[in-house]
């Protein structure tokens, strides 16, 4: 061990404690750093950014040879301008014009389908009918069945044995 023993709380040595923290000189430098840091920083990814941007922009082919420099707005929610801008601007054929209100009409055909009666094949006679009736029929009636055959199948345990 050491002979050496600390006094505390006298007026030698350090006391314990150190009797010099960061002064708020350096402090305010580190912070002033930082800033000055961060504007770099900005400056330098914003250039970066518009120099990508400039060379995308000079270096991509255009999208569709069909497509015509028009501004369009895509937000206008009236149906009756969006369907006359669509038949203006593209040309034949045009997969959905009202893609909102167009769902309307398949779902109002698949309900008259499963609620009325109809021919499939009339020839061959098959008919649809309404759903609610078609579960009636097969509460009353039961599903199908497929009729047993005739012959055995060989139970693949008792292979070999008579």
């Amino acid at each position: 061990m050491s002979d050496e023993t600390v006094k505390h709380g006298s007026s030698e040595g350090n006391g314990g404690f150190e009797h010099e923290d960061l002064g708020a000189k350096t402090v305010f430098g580190f912070l002033l750093g930082l800033a000055v840091l961060g504007v770099v920083v900005y400056f330098v990814v914003t250039g970066v950014y518009g120099f990508l941007d400039r060379y995308q922009s000079a270096h991509q082919p255009p999208q569709n040879a069909l497509k015509q420099n028009v501004e369009t707005d895509t937000r206008d929610t009236r149906a009756a301008s969006v369907r006359e801008r669509i038949t203006h601007t593209f040309p034949e054929p045009r997969l959905e014009t009202d893609e909102r209100n167009e769902i309307n009409s398949v779902r109002e055909h698949e309900d008259e389908q499963l609620n009325s009666y109809g021919w499939v094949d009339q020839p061959a006679g098959v008919v649809h009918i309404p759903i609610e009736r078609a579960m009636q029929l097969v509460a009353e009636r039961g599903l199908p069945v497929r009729p047993r055959s005739e012959t055995k199948v060989a139970d693949p345990a008792s292979k070999g044995k008579p």
